[in-house]
């Protein structure tokens, strides 16, 4: 048995041992963990110190604890992905070595709003198209997308049911974006969106709101995309200057 054997606080050697036993297949992903008593018993430390590690495994998305039920192993998230880097929904499946693909939902041309004038720039009386589709890999519903682009900018032979819009603006409106400005947000169970992303009702979602510019510095997409927080992780690289 590994707990006692540094100096460390006790929850840090819990957290390190429960994620090695993870990592080992010893307790799999959605599995059941033994009860706190059975657990703590079989590390060696009170239940006081298992329940703070217990915790921090939440925080960290490793376990989920369902009141009334138990603690359970989550599932490793399929889509990792820097935060600054700028790739499209299908580019992060085809780099898991998924299929992506795609389910039309809706799409519509309305009006400009006072939101849409601020955010692209453009008149009252301009059509701004909106799509709503999900994304899947290899058949499973992953991320909602919600999408608005001024109906100038988009070529005749759009195709609604296209899988990249990234690729659509570059190839065939000669409108390349090459940066966005992000924000992301944790929500809890959308009554809309997470059944069609067939959620469990614990499972929380990511919601990434991006306005994206071409090499002009001219907004052409802004785009809404909640993703399951169970099948992608963001990450941020931090320097300091």
């Amino acid at each position: 048995m590994s707990i006692k054997l540094d100096n460390r606080h006790l929850y840090l050697q819990v957290i390190d041992r429960l994620k090695q036993d993870i990592d080992q297949g010893v307790y799999k992903e959605k599995e059941k963990l033994p009860s706190e008593f059975d657990l703590a018993k079989h590390l060696g430390v009170s239940r006081a110190t298992l329940r703070e590690a217990l915790r921090i495994l939440e925080e960290e998305n490793v376990i989920i604890r369902r009141h009334g039920v138990g603690t359970f192993v989550n599932a490793k998230p399929l889509f990792t992905s820097g935060i600054e880097q700028l790739n499209s929904v299908t580019d992060m499946i085809l780099q898991a070595g998924m299929k992506p693909g795609t389910i039309f939902l809706s799409s519509s041309t309305v009006g400009a709003t006072e939101e849409d004038i601020r955010r692209f720039s453009c008149s009252l009386n301009e059509g701004i198209v909106i799509m709503e589709r999900v994304r899947t890999a290899n058949g499973e519903p992953v991320v909602y997308c919600i999408d608005k682009v001024p109906e100038k900018i988009l070529p005749e032979t759009f195709s609604h049911g296209v899988g990249s819009i990234f690729s659509i603006l570059e190839d065939e409106a000669n409108r390349k974006i090459t940066y966005a400005v992000a924000q992301i947000e944790p929500i809890g169970y959308h009554e809309k969106i997470s059944p069609i992303l067939e959620c469990e009702p614990e499972t929380a979602l990511l919601v990434l709101k991006q306005m994206h510019f071409d090499e002009m510095d001219e907004p052409i997409l802004f785009s809404v995309n909640y993703f399951k927080a169970d099948k992608f992780s963001f990450r941020v690289l931090r320097k300091r200057f």
